[in-house]
């Protein structure tokens, strides 16, 4: 089996990668470098340098590749910047995502797996923790294009016939994440204690999300090749976190125990509260998380603390 990997030099591309490689998948990734990092691709994987928006260079990656699957992690991913920007991100995620379902198509592939939003599709539900049946009803226009594509996925499917799987990732964390993006917040934080920097909590620290380590989302990648077809699957724990517990788990793996975080203003298009309920992926994708967010948290500042060590050395 062979995937295409759109997004593989990023934060989680680059997990899935190399959990597809483990796997014995062979791997060819496109990826324009916006947000990934040469540093993060795998040598075993091919590597295309191109947009997805650029429809003649990935029918030349799809004809040299021939891909069994195509697995789409690639996106526009900055909540703030779709409110400021809403045709960008129409542009990346949306007609970005028909290219390569168009192609997906034209070249007989056999799946289809999107990597979508389960802390921006459904806004700010009335019952908590929120299941695959939710109402979507999306606080800013990233999660109305993760919602638009996976709308689009269901009717390829039903005009032509390509097997999908749709993951919505909670807040995903973890080594090789940028401060830069959705769900940065742990790297944020990370990063400015690490420099001396007295982190800012937006708000009074009580908002809540669903931290899922990045190792466990790459799993529910690799499950989601052999198991869902057609489905939609929440991907996180289910147990909500505030940002001043994410602040402070970040704080004491990092040694700075005394340290307190500086307030502000919520800001505009969050959503207050949201967790997940991930029971339909623990019986259709056979996945749960197995990482707790203490431990996750551990793992990934022994990471940061390494890349600060590197970048102090150079």
């Amino acid at each position: 089996m062979k995937a295409l990997v759109t997004g593989g030099a990023g934060f989680i591309g680059s997990h899935v990668v190399e959990a597809y490689l483990a796997d014995g998948i062979g791997v060819a990734i496109v990826d324009d470098l916006s947000r990934g990092r040469v540093a993060n691709l795998a040598p075993q994987a091919r590597f295309y340098r191109a947009d997805i928006r650029d429809q003649a260079a990935l029918e030349d990656v799809f004809a040299r590749e021939k891909p069994d699957v195509v697995n789409h992690q690639a996106a526009q991913i900055d909540v703030r910047r779709s409110v400021a920007e809403p045709a960008f991100d129409a542009e990346c995620n949306i007609l970005g995502s028909i290219n390569l379902l168009g192609l997906a198509v034209k070249h007989k592939c056999q799946r289809f797996v999107y990597a979508s939003t389960g802390g921006a599709i459904y806004g700010e539900p009335k019952a908590l923790p929120a299941n695959e049946e939710t109402p979507a009803h999306p606080l800013a226009p990233y999660g109305i294009s993760k919602l638009t594509v996976e709308h689009y996925l269901f009717t390829y499917n039903a005009l032509y016939g390509i097997p999908y799987v749709v993951l919505r990732y909670g807040n995903v964390y973890g080594p090789r994440q940028s401060s830069k993006g959705e769900a940065g917040v742990v790297a944020i934080f990370s990063e400015q204690i690490i420099a001396g920097i007295t982190p800012t909590i937006y708000g009074d620290g009580s908002k809540t999300r669903d931290y899922v380590e990045v190792s466990d989302v790459a799993r529910a990648n690799v499950q989601a090749l052999k198991r869902g077809d057609n489905e939609i699957f929440n991907v996180a724990t289910g147990l909500p976190t505030t940002d001043y517990e994410v602040f402070a788990h970040v704080r004491d793996a990092l040694g700075a125990t005394s340290l307190e975080p500086r307030f502000a203003p919520k800001r505009p298009c969050e959503v207050n509260h949201i967790h997940l309920d991930v029971s339909k992926a623990k019986l259709g994708l056979n996945w749960e998380a197995q990482v707790p967010i203490a431990e996750g948290i551990r793992r990934t500042m022994e990471w940061f603390k390494r890349e600060q060590l590197l970048t102090s050395e150079k």
